[in-house]
């Protein structure tokens, strides 16, 4: 696969509130590693040389927060912090207007643990076939289940895998398909689906199942030892990267 050449923009998405944390603070702002899970996320974008431009998208009453963010950790790739719409697809469509790049990532703002090696997989990825999103094959058998709580059917398990972030695509594409779903009154759960409605195939690049979501209190210590782990196998000496 070729080597990623063309300068793409990222669009961060935290503008949710995750009440599965059960804490007061949204799960964006809470401290790993004596910093905010949401500036882990946007430091990774900020220090790979592809990515030229990073909008981030939060809640309204977050703004001044986040942009006082950008200043205190010298993030000079993001170049706007917008309010976000009701959904997250509306954030989304929010922050692709606000780019000005022919490639574009979605990515979650409380994945902060990606490796930029799989970044530049799937972006490579996209660049080949314009639609790409990471994941990661399904260990467990699952089960499809109806209301009554009774086992329906057993999908293979070979053909499951669990979609990450970030996705990655040609930007003209995704606004096309954000559009139509807006016109439509459409929904989905990510990006990869409101460009699948279009018939547009979007190919999987596998990730690594330490991308983690920090979604439940379960998840941040976990978290914690993912980073420690990762700072030291980049010094080589346990002590945390500068």
């Amino acid at each position: 696969m070729e080597a990623v050449q063309a300068q793409w923009g990222v669009v961060v998405v935290a503008a949710g509130r995750g009440m599965r944390m059960g804490t007061k603070e949204s799960k964006q702002y809470l401290l790993l590693q004596d910093k905010p899970i949401l500036v882990h996320t946007l430091e990774l974008f900020e220090g790979m040389e592809e990515v030229s431009e990073i909008i981030l998208v939060v809640g309204e009453q977050d703004v001044a927060r986040c942009e006082a963010f950008v200043r205190e950790y010298d993030l000079i790739k993001v170049k706007a912090v917008l309010a976000g719409g009701s959904e997250r697809q509306h954030s989304v469509r929010i922050g692709l207007q606000s780019l000005g790049t022919e490639w574009v990532m979605v990515h979650d703002g409380v994945r902060p643990l990606v490796t930029q090696s799989a970044v530049r997989s799937c972006m490579s990825m996209a660049e080949n076939v314009e639609a790409a999103v990471l994941a990661v094959p399904v260990k467990d058998t699952i089960k499809q289940v109806n209301e009554a709580g009774v086992i329906v059917a057993t999908p293979d398990r070979r053909s499951l895998w669990a979609i990450q972030t970030p996705q990655a695509f040609r930007r003209s594409l995704l606004i096309r398909a954000h559009e139509q779903a807006a016109l439509e009154g459409f929904l989905g759960t990510d990006d990869a689906m409101v460009v699948e409605r279009l018939g547009i195939p979007v190919s999987v690049t596998e990730g690594e199942y330490t991308n983690i979501k920090i979604t439940t209190p379960e998840d941040l210590p976990w978290a914690a030892f993912l980073l420690a782990s990762n700072s030291k196998s980049k010094t080589g000496k346990g002590e945390k990267e500068l």
